[in-house]
């Protein structure tokens, strides 16, 4: 089934139930840096536990296999009384299928009064900090788990991003993590969604921490997050809450505009884990800046980090469980009524520039993916559809050495900010983009449209209407900001999962992308970034591709 097919399912499942099934647990709503429940305004603390099997998904690209945790009726019948019982009332699932039915487990969490905030990608479709990339697949990914979700009153929000930036050499790939929540936000909106948040998981880097929190905080209030997961591990064993670091990053965060907890955190050694950091987590010196945390993790793997062993249909308690909920049942946070709150930081700061921090402030365009659609049918030169991402790989490079300006309209760079117009279409409609233009500025030389029997003339439709509007702001040399946007109704922004207009499937998506399968930083030709596929292209020796 095609992920349009099952974002267009989604979709009419949630209108069909929405209102009437799942409507029955309080909705946490988010005002300035708090979480409260909708109804009766009390602040909600998240006592959360991450809740999902052999998963390692963290911005690199990965298998396309994974467990959705809450598409098994089964494991969640045996699983939420445990979480129940350790007071959990939030678990953070990190890839789901949007295929799948959810409803008997998100029904068990609810009744057990359990929240859920997923993460938005999966293993092999995410944003992946070596060869960063926000298109029109992902955007179909993403949006088609907050349609499967979007009934559900127990879902808080959403991860539009999990440790992409991790060190100061991948900065440059938090501009496209950005884009993706500004994106998701407009979604959300478009669709007349319930408010749910979008934000953004960091890892705990020293040299980046500071300015990659206020990157995801400053700028418009379109492209800021909703809330800002911190997954730190620093809190070792005995420890205090000046020697953990909890003091300076609870010094650093009094600012912020937005709820901030920790996404992960329980460092495993010594072992068995003491879990001391839960009383300073709730306690008088953090709640007025933190909103509680999420323990890593549910499940016992080869990492250790494990509250329960299961093996088949039981899970059985290890002694982490039992120091975790001996910790969780002495807590007494502090709390405030949501009419009584009134929010004092409500100034975004500036976006960090210079220092460790190479991200642009300047964001991606927005996947559309009947821009791309249009743009292809309008060329006269195109690159043949049975094309596989190997070939695609060499045939970028062969093209963008040959005229580096044809490649203007597809290049990316989160670093400086220079975006393409179509750098988010699928890599054949980039590179039928890249053949046409390099064919017209050859004059239309008949051997200009060729490439070894891989490109091919076709008969160019005139633009006219919407495409015609979206083509003039392209530009000729692609580098145009385009600024209508089609609406989400019916298939969202024309949506078709994995296969490109002209049959490729997604560079950042497909699960034998050869030429992803070599993780290397994108690279310059002239100004232009065009990443793996042609680092991938000139690793394996394909040399130039003659005319």
């Amino acid at each position: 089934m095609k992920l349009s097919q099952l974002i267009s399912s989604a979709i009419a499942t949630t209108v069909l139930f929405s209102s009437t099934v799942f409507a029955d647990v309080d909705p946490i709503v988010i005002k300035g840096t708090k979480f409260f429940y909708k109804t009766n305004g009390t602040e909600f603390y998240i006592k959360g536990v991450a809740y999902q099997e052999d998963y390692a998904g963290n911005g690199t690209s990965g298998s396309s296999k994974y467990t959705d945790p809450l598409a098994d009726a089964d494991k969640c019948r045996r699983d939420v009384p445990l979480l129940a019982e350790l007071q959990t009332n939030t678990i953070r699932v990190y890839a789901i299928d949007p295929s799948k039915d959810h409803d008997e487990c998100m029904n068990l969490l609810q009744d057990a009064g359990i929240y859920v905030i997923s993460d938005l990608s999966q293993p092999d479709s995410s944003i992946n900090r070596e060869d960063p990339a926000w298109d029109v697949d992902l955007w179909s990914r993403y949006a088609a788990v907050i349609d499967s979700l979007a009934k559900y009153n127990n879902v808080i929000g959403f991860f539009a991003g999990n440790e992409v930036s991790n060190a100061a050499n991948n900065t440059a790939a938090s501009p496209f993590v950005k884009a993706a929540v500004r994106d998701m936000k407009t979604y959300i909106k478009q669709r007349k969604y319930r408010p749910m948040g979008v934000g953004y998981a960091t890892s705990d880097d020293d040299k980046i921490r500071d300015d990659i929190a206020s990157y995801f905080d400053c700028g418009s209030d379109d492209e800021r997050i909703d809330f800002y997961g911190y997954n730190v591990y620093s809190w070792c064993g005995k420890s205090s809450f000046q020697e953990s670091g909890y003091k300076d990053r609870t010094d650093f965060f009094q600012d912020y505009t937005v709820p901030v907890f920790f996404a992960e955190y329980g460092c495993n050694q010594p072992q068995p884990r003491r879990f001391d950091e839960v009383q300073a987590l709730y306690g008088k010196q953090m709640t007025p800046v933190w909103s509680g945390g999420i323990v890593y993790m549910y499940f016992q793997e080869a990492n250790d980090y494990g509250l329960v062993k299961v093996d088949g249909d039981t899970a059985s308690k290890l002694p982490d469980f039992t120091a975790l909920s001996s910790q969780l049942a002495k807590i007494t946070p502090s709390s405030i009524k949501a009419s009584a709150f009134k929010p004092t930081n409500t100034k975004a700061p500036a976006c960090p520039t210079g220092g460790s921090w190479n991200a642009s402030a300047d964001l991606p365009p927005s996947p559309n993916e009947e821009l791309c659609e249009c743009a292809v049918k309008s060329f006269s030169c195109v690159a043949k559809a049975d094309l596989d991402d190997k070939a695609i790989a060499r045939l970028f490079a062969s093209v963008c050495d040959l005229d580096q300006a044809a490649c203007d309209g597809i290049g990316r760079d989160g670093s400086r900010g220079d975006y393409g117009s179509l750098s988010m279409c699928r890599p054949i409609d980039k590179l039928s983009w890249a053949f046409n233009t390099y064919y017209e500025n050859q004059k239309k030389s008949s051997s200009a449209c060729d490439f070894r029997g891989n490109a091919e003339i076709q008969n160019a439709a005139t633009p006219s209407g919407n495409c015609g509007d979206l083509l003039r702001q392209v530009g000729a040399r692609g580098t145009g900001q385009v600024t209508t946007l089609p609406s989400a109704t019916g298939n969202p922004q024309g949506a078709s999962g994995a296969s490109g207009s002209r049959g490729s499937s997604s560079a950042s998506s497909s699960p034998t992308n050869q030429a992803r399968a070599l993780l290397v930083p994108g690279f310059d030709v002239g100004s232009v970034q065009l990443g793996a596929y042609m680092v991938c292209a000139m690793l394996t020796g394909a040399g130039m591709i003659l005319l």
